[in-house]
């Protein structure tokens, strides 16, 4: 079994001092620009103090049309870069790795939220967002790039690329909805096209040991599941990426899709050539025993959300007890405000159902 302390090499840049990323996590804490507030860069850096290999910052939006929340964190100008570089100085002061989760939310942008329309790989009369044409589907992967190179100028040790939960990249792969004619629709080699773009780009532009990883899921929002192995193989042996960071909700357990019924999903995965792309898996890891359970599956590195909200310093809670067990929820507000969440961060969580109590 991995060593859940044992450091992690990445194929570029420093490596990882453990096992543990943090989860990139909404936390509504972002002023109204996109700039980060005082209370978002101290929950994270507590994450970092806490113990955790890499930190990762919330999903930042690339274009400021791409907004998919209210306080979200955004990387689409330079004025977001004083904020940007004390939050990148405050995690290396800890002694981890950091990275800045880059996002746009296509059809789930409120158009409330941006004073106007939404913009998806194709209409979708469900949202009313319009169709990006071909210059901006262009521009959508430029901007990705840009973004990533603003965070490299800020001090981030890499950046992931979120292409899951059914965001614009997300979009771009759906197979049930992307049928668009320009080469970024239809057939799979064209719907990952703008991912791959993106890609390419960071690896020719960014400095050498910059680190890129990518999040993706395995299934919903238009996802096949075959497809997804197909790209997550593809991107860990292309030696392109630095880590695949699999969102699979729950690791443990078995693909929708009835043709992949006979295993967990964490093992599907796992059992994929990756060349020397570390593989890592998020999904309901609220536990020593879940921890060590994904690492025994196979993967690298395990990313927290949930049990890294309850416990800033769970990694280290667990180097002290190997049965640590995350506190059950539902937990007060004094116990989230303790560990370092907002009263924004703190009412969002409550609208998470059975995650604080009233």
């Amino acid at each position: 079994m991995t060593d859940p302390f044992a450091p992690l090499a990445l194929p570029r840049g420093a490596a990882m001092k453990n096992r543990f990323m943090l989860a990139p996590l909404t936390n509504m804490q972002s002023h109204a620009d996109g700039s980060l507030s005082d209370e978002e860069i101290h929950w994270l850096t507590k994450r970092a103090e806490g113990g955790f290999g890499l930190t990762m910052t919330a999903a930042a939006h690339v274009q400021r049309e791409g907004q998919g929340f209210p306080g979200q964190l955004g990387i689409w100008s330079d004025d977001h870069l004083p904020g940007l570089t004390r939050m990148a100085d405050g995690i290396r002061a800890h002694g981890s790795l950091s990275s800045v989760q880059l996002h746009h939310a296509g059809c789930r942008t409120p158009g409330e939220l941006i004073g106007g329309t939404p913009v998806c790989p194709w209409d979708d009369k469900d949202t009313g967002a319009r169709a990006l044409t071909t210059g901006e589907v262009e521009q959508l992967i430029e901007d990705f790039i840009t973004a990533g190179l603003r965070a490299e100028r800020a001090g981030f040790d890499g950046v992931e690329i979120h292409g899951a939960h059914g965001y614009i990249i997300g979009q771009f792969l759906d197979a049930e909805n992307n049928h668009r004619t320009d080469g970024y629709g239809g057939s799979f080699a064209n719907r990952r096209k703008v991912i791959d773009a993106i890609i390419d780009g960071l690896c020719a532009r960014a400095r050498p040991d910059f680190q890129i990883g990518v999040r993706i899921s395995p299934e919903r929002f238009g996802i096949r599941t075959a497809e997804a192995l197909e790209l997550a193989g593809s991107l860990m042996t292309s030696g392109r990426i630095d880590y695949l960071d699999m969102s699979l909700w729950d690791c443990f357990k078995t693909p929708e899709d009835p043709a992949f019924a006979g295993k967990a999903l964490i093992d599907w995965f796992a059992d994929l050539p990756r060349g020397n792309t570390p593989l890592g898996v998020a999904g309901k890891l609220m536990s020593a025993a879940d921890v060590l359970r994904a690492l025994d599956a196979g993967v690298d590195f395990v990313l927290l959300g949930r049990a890294a909200i309850l416990h800033h310093d769970f990694p280290q809670r667990m180097q002290a007890d190997a049965d640590f067990v995350s506190t059950a929820r539902p937990v007060s507000r004094d116990h989230l405000r303790a560990e370092g969440l907002s009263e924004k961060f703190v009412d969002y969580m409550a609208s998470w159902k059975g995650f604080v109590a009233e």
